[in-house]
């Protein structure tokens, strides 16, 4: 097989195994010995292992398994046998430990003399910037987080010095700007969700505090204390704008652990409801009448009607036939001032239409007479596939669906842990991918041929929402607080070529956030992929049950 990926055209996946022996010749010219420490008895420990009098030959090193992605543009993954091997014991040990109660307010009152610490923000004002920035992210303790947040900007109190607003500037053209006096400290301590809700509906969550974006969607349930704004990105670094599904100041979700399955489906809802007024729009089809929400059925029933009007012969081109979606969740910063995730206040998802074209220009002044293809990153799947189907004469999804069916273990293990798949239902599939571009990644795809969200009916929608709910609350529960999800869908006017819809969950982990083997798309991976489902699988009965609980505790 020519094509690059690990999916073999008979349904099986195919893998590279390394087992180097090789010869170094020793070109050293001086020896550096020294000592590096003591023994308990007082012997020297010396560095005498790293200076070799000849030449080195190496025998039987660590086995690596070399595993292309399914799809190659997204790289190459390596696998550590060392590594790997006690994870195959005990997959349990796929887990982040939980984070350490942090509070500086007791440690200054263990520190200082009695009642030195009466006035915690006049002792935190004496500590430097780094230290701070630290404490904002880390802190448990509502105490030092509200302390740390009335020195990061200026607040309007009631009488009891409870905040009820911020203090604005206002600026030359008439627009407000809120006192903010330390911007890195007022973004990371409004992101800790210690710091009590007063603190943050004034900060961050009430609409408008974060400027003037417009909100132009909504979804509501209050039985389910479900509400959801939907704002537009008018000035956006996605060309033509795009739009945010935003949990609203009435119903707080900093932690997917809160995150309901209405949440879910409201969040979803705004993105399907978005995409199809977009394409009704360019297809001269009514649109709704009045402010309100579409229920699911109308959206249905839009769906099928734009699906009916693309399939006339006189049906117009789509200006904008790609769909964006995309979710990163969670937020950290280091106190060093690097930003570790582009996640802030409160869950959200982003989504936008991409269009067909972009106008061409040569040396910034001249126009081009053909406009150039505008991307999207389905459209690296959909040309795979092309090529994949030329190459082998297979479908590749229907390759790629047999090989996690009948997947088997690299290592030769026998025992319970050889399935990549973590949940399944009638429509859709969670999985582990066989290579993982994230040492944590997870995948959705739907089992029959939808290729887009437009393909995908009422059922196969709220399958992919409860998928991308059930995926999110595994990860939450191995530890993961940084997750960024993407979805590859192919174009809405694309010729039939088997593509499916596909999501991919890209957890960043403190101590593998990537580096020059991943600039080069070379995925580094310390446990076999079966074992990391094993993982998962570990606590899903714990989160559809938590599922479960959270809906009839509405309902009651």
């Amino acid at each position: 097989m020519t094509v690059r990926s690990c999916v073999h055209p008979s349904g099986k996946f195919v893998y590279g195994l390394h087992a180097p022996t090789y010869s170094v010749a020793n070109l050293r010219e001086n020896d550096f010995v020294e000592p590096l420490g003591v023994f308990a008895n007082g012997d020297p420990y010396l560095n005498q292992g790293n200076f070799p009098e000849g030449d080195l030959r190496v025998d039987q090193a660590e086995l690596i398994y070399e595993v292309v992605n399914p799809l190659p543009f997204r790289g190459v993954t390596y696998i550590s046998s060392a590594w790997a091997a006690s994870k195959a014991v005990n997959p349990s040990s796929i887990k982040l430990p939980e984070p350490e109660a942090v509070s500086m307010r007791q440690a200054l009152k263990d520190i200082l003399p009695s009642g030195a610490v009466q006035d915690l923000q006049a002792n935190l004002a004496l500590l430097p910037e780094a230290v701070l920035l630290a404490l904002a992210a880390t802190s448990t303790d509502p105490e030092d987080l509200m302390a740390l947040a009335s020195m990061s900007c200026e607040f309007v109190s009631d009488g009891s010095g409870a905040p009820v607003g911020l203090r604005y500037l206002e600026g030359e053209n008439g627009s407000a700007r809120a006192r903010i006096l330390r911007h890195e400290l007022f973004e990371v301590v409004v992101n800790n969700r210690h710091l009590p809700e007063t603190y943050r509906q004034v900060m961050v969550l009430r609409p408008g505090v974060q400027g003037g974006s417009e909100i132009v969607g909504e979804y509501r349930d209050a039985s389910q204390g479900c509400h959801i704004f939907e704002y537009l990105r008018r000035n956006s670094y996605i060309p033509w704008g795009h739009y945010a599904a935003n949990m609203a100041d009435d119903a707080v979700r900093y932690s997917t652990v809160d995150l309901s399955r209405t949440d879910m489906q409201g969040l979803r809802h705004l993105y399907y409801q978005r995409t199809f007024l977009t394409l009704a729009a360019q297809l001269g089809l009514p649109q709704p009448s009045g402010r309100k929400a579409m229920t699911i059925t109308e959206l249905e029933e839009l769906r099928l009607a734009i699906v009916q009007a693309l399939g006339r012969k006189d049906a117009p081109a789509l200006a904008f036939n790609a769909t964006l979606w995309g979710w990163n969740y969670g937020f950290d910063f280091a106190s060093s001032g690097y930003r570790l995730h582009a996640s802030h206040q409160q869950i959200h998802q982003q989504f936008a239409m991409l269009p067909r074209t972009v106008s061409a220009w040569y040396h910034g002044a001249q126009a081009a007479n053909e406009p150039v293809a505008s991307y999207a990153c389905g459209d690296l799947v959909a040309e795979f596939c092309e090529r994949y189907k030329e190459e082998t004469g297979c479908d590749f999804f229907g390759a790629y669906l047999k090989a996690i069916r009948e997947n088997r273990r690299m290592d030769g293990l026998e025992n319970e842990n050889t399935s990549l798949i973590v949940y399944e239902d009638d429509a859709v599939m969670l999985f582990v991918p066989k290579a993982q571009t994230s040492q944590w990644e997870l995948q959705i795809m739907p089992l029959g041929e939808v290729g887009n969200i437009l393909e995908a009916d009422e059922a196969t929608r709220a399958s992919l929402d409860r998928a991308l709910l059930i995926a999110q609350k595994i990860l939450a529960c191995l530890g993961a607080r940084l997750v960024s999800s993407i979805e590859y869908s192919g174009r809405i006017t694309a010729k039939p070529g088997g593509q499916r819809l596909l999501y991919a969950l890209l957890p960043k982990l403190p101590y593998s956030m990537g580096a020059f083997s991943e600039a080069q798309l070379r995925w580094v991976n310390g446990h076999f992929p079966e074992d990391f489902a094993a993982a998962c699988r570990f606590h899903l009965p714990v989160v559809l049950d938590g599922l479960e609980r959270i809906k009839r505790g509405f309902a009651l």
